[in-house]
């Protein structure tokens, strides 16, 4: 029999021995009417039963982060997974919160984000795939919309909208380049009035930030409601309230709203709902989730996506600002691949034991364990073993580590399930009981909104400065004009680099950050501020998994990771 470390992913979670979703929810003190069963395996957790319990103490907050990404893999939803399992194993009452994974990046080349080995969410197949229905629901919620703006121009216009100057974009989950600009109503007097347009993935629209900020359904009608999807000839900003639109796009979102629960390989509860990107949207999973889980359980892990400087940095001053919460712990998530790969290695050569790469490349975390401290918020750093590596490798991270005040440890999750990662567990537990974070936003609200892209690039990126052109100047100084200078920003980004390069890997310093263009999310709540060479819609790689991914004669997938 071959070793189980050794198994796929899909065998692994096709093998798992799955407890019936009702004794899930129970784990958790759940009533029977308080989730609606989406088959076997999945529930929906009712707006009711978060309400119930609105005057409930909240449990502990922990975030899960890493190091900017590297083709060599970090392991961060691995982690969560199997961190949440190991403080279950410790006789901690404990749910993880992840985002539901998009189907571009699954037929892409990132792969899906159910975690991996032996530390997984299942049902792994369907969660990477249409799962419950709730991305379908988000963009057919914003794609009504878009299509009420030109019914809206195709019948007279009432509100003067300007069609030269409308913002407001379609969506798709899937990566597809083609249709980054488009031209929309060609062929004649009935199809409309022809004007330019383009698609975002789903996971860049504003509804799918919206839908994972909003507090309850009132606050979600609001919010769509304040979407603004373009200006007059006189700039007057035109709302989706306007058009009244918001209405119908709170029904198609309703059931959606719902949490998804699911569970791990080791009977774990999960949510897994909402999944905003965050190098081009804020990367975090939905609030309502996140506040069920605090309600229903004493520990809740959590990730924001890509490395700290993105997911954390947007974790920390947008959700948690808009959402009152106050995170009492973080791991910072790293391999001795990856920081070989920041230490300047080839893809190639990351078996080969090298300790001075790993000297090299150690500059990264130490960035991102200075920018979580920032934060008031105690970390500790959980690398994920791999066979290639050595203990000269792994002490030397140590060390490194112990300069910071800061615990490492070295975690076998994903071949060993929770028991591979109790040790990080009991600190982690350790950390969030013992009081010591002192949560801050990076920047106050009141700062005007150059001046925090401006602090986010100099303190967190190690940016000399920001720069941008006169067309986005006068952006800046129009939406601070309008009233949205309150607002906490969305940097999109490169994930793969503290700066705007993805290739400048390590610990860059002297360099600049281009900002591109600036976004009004009104309706979420932030301004997005596109810097680089970043795309709201990504494009397939050369050999996309769609290439391998297949149905066999007898119903059963292949090759989905």
């Amino acid at each position: 029999m071959a070793d189980k470390t050794y198994l796929p992913d899909i065998d692994i979670a096709r093998a798992a021995m799955l407890e019936p979703i009702p004794d899930i929810a129970a784990k958790l003190g759940l009533k029977d009417d308080e989730f609606e069963l989406y088959g076997k395996t999945k529930a929906k957790v009712t707006l009711a039963a978060c309400e119930a319990r609105a005057d409930k103490p909240l449990g502990k907050l922990v975030l899960v982060t890493a190091i900017s990404p590297t083709p060599a893999g970090e392991g961060k939803t691995t982690t969560t997974v199997g961190l949440g399992d190991a403080l279950s194993r410790i006789g901690k009452q404990t749910c993880i919160c992840l985002r539901e994974p998009s189907l571009g990046p699954c037929f892409g080349m990132k792969g899906g984000a159910a975690g991996g080995g032996y530390a997984q969410v299942v049902p792994m197949e369907t969660i990477n795939l249409h799962f419950t229905g709730d991305f379908h629901a988000i963009g057919s919620a914003h794609n009504l919309l878009s299509a009420m703006i030109d019914n809206h121009l195709y019948w007279g216009n009432g509100s003067g909208l300007d069609a030269r100057r409308i913002s407001w974009r379609r969506v798709v989950d899937m990566n597809d380049r083609a249709l980054r600009a488009i031209a929309t109503s060609l062929g004649g007097v009935a199809n409309g009035f022809p004007r330019e347009d383009g698609f975002d993935i789903t996971v860049a629209s504003e509804v799918m930030a919206i839908f994972c900020l909003a507090e309850n359904l009132r606050d979600l009608k609001a919010r769509l409601g304040r979407i603004i999807v373009g200006y007059t000839r006189e700039r007057r900003p035109v709302t989706a309230a306007e058009l009244k639109a918001e209405g119908a796009m709170t029904v198609l979102l309703r059931d959606a709203f719902m949490p998804n629960l699911v569970q791990t390989l080791e009977g774990t509860p999960a949510f897994v709902h909402g999944g905003p990107f965050a190098n081009i949207a804020h990367g975090c999973n939905s609030v309502v989730a996140t506040k069920a889980a605090l309600k229903l359980a004493d520990y809740v892990v959590t990730e924001a996506g890509f490395g700290a400087d993105l997911g954390a940095e947007k974790f920390f001053d947008i959700k948690c600002r808009m959402a009152g919460l106050k995170p009492d712990a973080a791991v910072v998530v790293a391999t001795i691949r990856a920081l070989k790969s920041h230490g300047g290695v080839a893809k190639a050569d990351l078996n080969t034991p090298d300790v001075a790469a790993v000297e090299r490349g150690l500059a990264n975390l130490g960035r991102h364990l200075r920018n979580i401290a920032q934060f008031g918020v105690p970390a500790v750093v959980g690398i994920n073993q791999f066979s290639s590596d050595t203990e000269a490798e792994t002490e030397t991270v140590r060390r490194y580590c112990a300069e910071f005040g800061v615990d490492c440890h070295v975690n076998t999750h994903w071949a060993d399930g929770g028991a591979g990662i109790e040790g990080m567990a009991h600190k982690v537990a350790a950390l969030a009981d013992g009081g010591a974070a002192q949560f801050r936003p990076l920047y106050e609200s009141e700062m005007p909104l150059w001046e925090k892209v401006r602090c986010i690039a100099r303190t967190l990126y190690g940016a000399d400065d920001i720069i941008a052109d006169k067309k986005v100047r006068g952006q800046f100084r129009q939406l601070q004009e309008d009233g949205f200078g309150d607002l906490p920003v969305c940097m999109a980004k490169t994930q793969y680099s503290f700066s705007t390069d993805p290739e400048l890997k390590g610990a860059p310093i002297e360099h600049v950050v281009p900002v591109r263009e600036l976004r009004l999310s009104a309706g979420a709540g932030f301004v997005v501020v596109i810097c680089g060479e970043i795309m709201t819609m990504p494009g397939l790689p050369r050999v996309p998994a769609a290439e391998q991914i297949t149905l066999d004669d007898d119903g059963v997938i292949h090759n989905l990771s």
